[in-house]
């Protein structure tokens, strides 16, 4: 049997991811808020910081 939609739930709608950014950095820069500080590692795990160096070896930046 062939599904059909309920005239009572409309479709979602469809959400861009660019513009999506561009409204929370409009609205985080109205409100204020600057950028998150980046976490300093002091409790990163061995195979954690193993894993950040192997990138950094290979030319790529966390």
């Amino acid at each position: 049997m062939a599904s059909k939609t309920s005239p009572d739930n409309p479709p979602e709608p469809v959400i861009h991811m660019g513009e999506f950014g561009r409204r929370i950095a409009a609205r985080k820069a109205e409100l204020g808020l600057g950028e998150a500080p980046r976490n300093g590692g002091a409790r990163r795990t061995e195979s954690k910081r193993a894993l950040l160096k192997a990138i950094e070896d290979a030319g790529g930046k966390w």
